[in-house]
């Protein structure tokens, strides 16, 4: 059994409400994207430290501890890169979604853009 029809009131701010859900989650994954490229730069930074040291250590007598340092920066550079591409795959989705409620409801789509 369905409800009573929506007015067009009702059913504007049904669409004005889907399309604040839809920018709260573009919010959201903005701010993944942001640390996604923050932990993608950490290792980049360690890395450059090191070889900027480089001429102060040897390599022998550190490396038990450069090989575990290395791993986790290759593992922070696969979480970072997983991020990103996540992140900018949700905004996508959601950039499209907010353009086809536009084009449907050509009356919210001056407010929109």
């Amino acid at each position: 059994m369905t409800g009573p029809p929506f007015n067009s009131g009702e059913a504007s701010n049904l669409v004005f409400g889907e399309i604040q859900v839809l920018l709260a989650e573009k919010r959201t994954a903005l701010a993944s994207l942001r640390t996604g490229i923050a932990i993608f730069a950490l290792p980049l930074s360690v890395l450059s430290v090191l070889i900027a040291t480089s001429r102060y250590y040897n390599f022998g007598k550190v490396m038990p501890l450069l090989v575990p340092l290395l791993v986790l920066n290759f593992g922070l550079v696969v979480l970072g890169s997983w991020l990103i591409y996540h992140s900018i795959c949700r905004l996508h989705r959601y950039d499209h979604r907010i353009r086809e409620l536009t084009q449907k409801y050509r009356s919210i789509a001056e407010f929109i853009e």
